[in-house]
């Protein structure tokens, strides 16, 4: 008999099956009207409901909110359902059904409850998320309790989780209304660590405090040059943390910036922020770390060793990545021509000659070439190449070499293979934005592309003025506007 022909069995329509496809339709249509009426029709019957469906009601009523004709209902159908299951001792809520509830709360002005129920997560083992507590975060702030939204922000930190933009946006806000110039300063410095481009609601409120009679009062005038100029440094470039500088009111104007980085208003040069050095030390440890436990720890060792003793390279080189460069790499193809053409152009730059990293293997073999032996022993002389050991990963050389140097790295390596993802670095991308080297070769001319003359995240001068840069593609990076802040007082002595 042909299976494939037999009837197939009906499924058994189960009054549980039917409630959640139409709960589910309700979701997604996010109807609340319809699904209060489906629980209430359904309660006598299933006085109970799963944590799931339970879930699915609340997520209801939460975006149900912004609707002034259902928030009411939203709020109270929501905190019903929750009093009700709530007396079931083997009742236990996870994140999603915390986040909901935090939301009602916060909708009707309760952010300490809010608070409360996001803290809760712990009592039930759920990770906690930051939309749990964003609900309170954002209800303090519109209030105006900047202190219990500060205390929130140290309560998300204190899980490991980290405020996005609209959270940090909302802190700013509260601590600009409140008069709080140092809370106001801090927040616009973790807007210019967490993000590139800035909202134009968040600039709004950027505006807004640069405007008002006490950003004009503000400043630290007994600042020398010098210290901030320190500070810059130690810090990267683009900022120095310090506190307000200069005195009097701030003028401001939406602008662009030009190619080589100066602001088309002011003239302030924007630079390419490069990470600060405690971060730089922490960035080395990290892949020092990793290497040693993934490489043969004697083979590194004598790496980092030899580094130590040749520090003045400004450059290091990804030789593989260089010389595979569109080769067929079937037929194991290798372009020495291209390593080479690299290495000189590097050196015209700088009249220094870079650190080429390549594999010992690969060594060995352009040795074994007679055609290419005289290069290769070239550069062995002048101690420019480092060959990796037998059964080593060059990127971790490579990688090692330029951030301990501090130096730039010519790779077209997107470094997101495994090994770059095992650093967990949230600096990472600002590292590389500031050293990689990436170049092309063009009917076989080779042309570098630099790092760019200016980052774009929001920085802060050595005299005290602001560049907030608007987030949005641009075709052109000139044609991006920033905020201009300025103002006639400067730090100089």
């Amino acid at each position: 008999m042909n299976h494939q022909n037999r009837p197939r069995k009906k499924q058994k329509v189960t009054p549980e099956s039917q409630f959640r496809s139409a709960l589910d339709q309700c979701t997604r249509t996010k109807n609340l009207s319809t699904a209060v009426s489906l629980y209430e029709s359904s309660a006598a019957a299933n006085p109970t409901l799963s944590l799931n469906n339970l879930n699915s009601l609340l997520y209801i009523c939460s975006n149900s909110l912004s609707d002034p004709e259902t928030r009411k209902t939203a709020i109270e159908f929501g905190f019903r359902l929750f009093q009700h299951h709530q007396s079931n001792e083997n009742f236990k809520p996870n994140e999603a059904t915390l986040t909901a509830l935090s939301r009602l709360a916060a909708a009707k002005g309760d952010g300490d409850y809010a608070f409360e129920l996001a803290k809760s997560v712990n009592d039930y083992a759920a990770a906690p998320k930051l939309r749990t507590f964003a609900p309170a975060l954002i209800c303090f702030c519109e209030c105006g309790a900047a202190d219990k939204a500060y205390e929130v922000e140290e309560h998300v930190k204190s899980v490991g989780l980290h405020l996005e933009e609209p959270e940090l946006a909302a802190l700013l806000k509260v601590s600009a209304e409140t008069g709080r110039e140092k809370k106001v300063y801090e927040y616009l410095h973790k807007l210019r660590g967490a993000l590139r481009g800035v909202n134009e609601s968040t600039v709004e409120i950027i505006e807004s405090w640069f405007s008002g009679t006490k950003a004009a009062d503000v400043g630290l005038v007994s600042l020398s040059r010098d210290q901030v100029k320190e500070a810059i440094t130690r810090n990267g470039g683009g900022w120095h943390g310090l506190g307000w500088l200069g005195k009097g009111e701030w003028v401001l104007k939406r602008t662009n910036i030009a190619s080589d980085g100066s602001c088309c208003t002011c003239g302030e040069h924007l630079v390419c922020v490069d990470i600060g050095r405690a971060e730089t030390d922490k960035f080395a440890e990290s892949i020092t770390s990793l290497a040693m436990k993934r490489e043969v720890q004697s083979n590194f060792k004598k790496f980092q060793d030899w580094l130590e003793k040749h520090s003045e390279y400004e450059a290091v080189v990804d030789g593989a990545n260089i010389g595979l460069y569109q080769q067929n790499f079937a037929e194991g193809g290798f372009s020495i021509t291209q390593l080479e053409a690299v290495v000189k152009e590097v050196y015209n730059k700088s009249k220094k000659w870079p650190l080429v990293v390549l594999h010992s293997k690969r060594v060995r073999s352009l040795l074994e070439d007679a055609s290419k032996r005289e290069l290769i022993k070239e550069w062995m002389d002048k101690g420019i190449l480092y060959g990796t050991p037998y059964g080593s990963n060059d990127d971790w050389y490579w990688l090692y070499a330029a951030v301990k140097l501090k130096c730039l790295l010519v790779t077209n390596d997107e470094m997101r293979d495994h090994i770059f993802e095992l650093l967990g670095s949230n600096f990472f991308f600002r590292w590389k934005e500031r050293h990689q080297v990436r170049y092309t070769f063009m009917k076989s001319n080779l042309k570098l592309m630099m790092p760019p003359s200016y980052s774009l995240v929001i920085q802060e001068s050595v005299n005290g003025s602001w560049h907030i840069p608007l987030a949005g593609e641009v075709s052109d990076e000139s044609l991006r506007s920033w905020l201009c802040a300025t103002r006639s007082g400067s730090c100089e002595p």
